[in-house]
């Protein structure tokens, strides 16, 4: 079965939503590394509904976040902060599921 573009940006903005609910969870646990993994993933597929909708695609977390800031913070379509922020939570995924210290 063949999803359609629409299907695949409704999904994955719906998977975003249901992975901000899995980081306020783990939030009221302490489990901060798992926080920052999930608020990347839920911006990442956000970012991704944002992308196709626009017809761009990616098979990487580097090329989102590349696409992304190149076609919506540096030309003005979003504001600077939310380019930061991505790249807040890319970095902070990156320590907590890889870095040792």
């Amino acid at each position: 079965m063949s999803l359609s573009k629409k299907d695949v940006i409704i999904y994955r903005f719906q998977r975003a939503e249901e992975t901000i609910e899995e980081a306020k969870i783990l939030a009221k646990i302490n489990h901060w590394d798992t926080v920052a993994n999930r608020l990347y993933y839920a911006c990442f597929y956000a970012v991704i509904s944002l992308l196709l909708e626009n017809d761009f695609l990616t098979k990487s977390y580097n090329g989102a976040l590349t696409l992304f800031t190149n076609n919506f913070i540096k030309t003005g379509k979003l504001d600077r902060e939310w380019g930061r922020f991505y790249a807040l939570l890319f970095n902070k995924r990156q320590e907590g599921d890889y870095d040792d210290t």
